[in-house]
């Protein structure tokens, strides 16, 4: 399929995604709901034409959750593309450099040892600063100069999640029973949570990212061909290295903080892109951007429906979405190395 193509039919899907998640959830509305409680608030309808309840539940509800989805999950999506053409490898996701454990941890000392600090911002606030100390921590292992070093990095990497897991681990172990319960919820994800005070807190760092990640791609296209010849093509390849990180870091950063660690996206959707538009990082990343949102709306939609009243974790959803296609995956590849 052609590119163009491939990304008008993920136009047109992410179009009914939006709208089935507008309508569908434990309070029944229908696109005429929908349509009339937007019009009424843009002034093309008169006030009180449209019933107060669905225009609550659309607009302080629902309108929020889909544009969250839309912003963490095209800042995963993004991320892993980016971080897969970095480090040239398809398994690659923004786990890897310990950001999503990070933020794990900075959320977790919030919500088991912040007595009397519960405030809307302060889990968010933790997320966020556990998710960029954990990327320093790595960085300064890697750091060589002006570059970093991608074995040191990643060793790095595993070294920061290793103790973010056992200091997670830890805090589950001496937290009350009710902390238990906000906490092993705040880490399988969800978007229960969003609003337009706190997405509007999130936006900026996940708009730089969004926007920033694709303006690498020509050199992460050099890259692919490997440093030396990116090199020998004007490529600053550890300025380029840093500032993908960088960018990652502060994006899978602000996902997590606003919405809990959210498994698959940055891994899967990448590899979706590249089936559907070519190996190309400037599609690559903008189709993971799109797709990773597309993905995150359509699991959200799922994860409040399917138990309603009741809610599932986003990250659940994912995993049973994301699991069995990336074994696919796997196998596909793996049968392609035996031919």
């Amino acid at each position: 399929m052609r590119p163009r193509w491939s990304f008008v039919l993920v136009a047109a899907l992410a179009l009914v995604a939006l709208g089935t998640s507008l309508v569908v959830g434990a309070v029944d509305t229908s696109p005429r709901d929908v349509m009339s409680a937007f019009a009424e608030v843009v002034g093309l309808a008169p006030p009180g034409s449209t019933d107060s309840r669905h225009v609550a539940v659309l607009l302080d509800i629902r309108a929020p959750r889909v544009a969250t989805g839309l912003l963490v999950g095209a800042a995963l999506g993004a991320a892993g593309a980016a971080l897969q053409g970095v480090f040239r490898n398809p398994l690659a996701d923004p786990s890897l450099l310990g950001v999503s454990l990070g933020a794990s941890l900075g959320a977790a000392l919030v919500i088991v040892l912040g007595q009397g600090i519960g405030s809307l911002w302060a889990t968010p606030a933790g997320a966020f600063a556990g998710g960029l100390g954990a990327t320093l921590l790595a960085s300064l292992a890697a750091q060589s100069g002006r570059s970093l070093d991608t074995v040191s990095l990643l060793l790095g990497g595993i070294a920061v999640q290793a103790f973010c897991g056992a200091a997670i681990g830890l805090l589950i172990y001496v937290a009350s029973d009710s902390k238990q319960r906000d906490l092993t919820f705040w880490l399988l994800g969800s978007l229960g949570g969003s609003t337009w005070h706190r997405l509007g807190a999130a936006a900026l760092p996940l708009g730089v990212a969004i926007v920033g990640l694709p303006r690498l791609a020509r050199s992460l296209d050099a890259l692919a061909l490997g440093e030396a010849e990116a090199s020998d093509l004007g490529i600053a390849v550890g300025r380029v290295r840093a500032a993908a990180v960088i960018l990652c870091a502060l994006g899978v950063g602000a996902a997590v903080a606003i919405s809990g660690p959210i498994g698959f996206v940055g891994l899967v959707v990448p590899h979706l892109a590249r089936i559907l538009g070519g190996a190309s990082h400037r599609i690559t990343i903008v189709g993971s951007a799109i797709g990773g949102g597309l993905l995150l709306v359509i699991a959200d939609t799922l994860a409040r429906t399917i138990v309603k009243p009741a809610e599932l974790p986003i990250g659940v959803v994912t995993a049973f979405l994301g699991a069995p296609f990336f074994y696919f995956l796997l196998l596909r590849r793996r049968r392609a190395e035996v031919a």
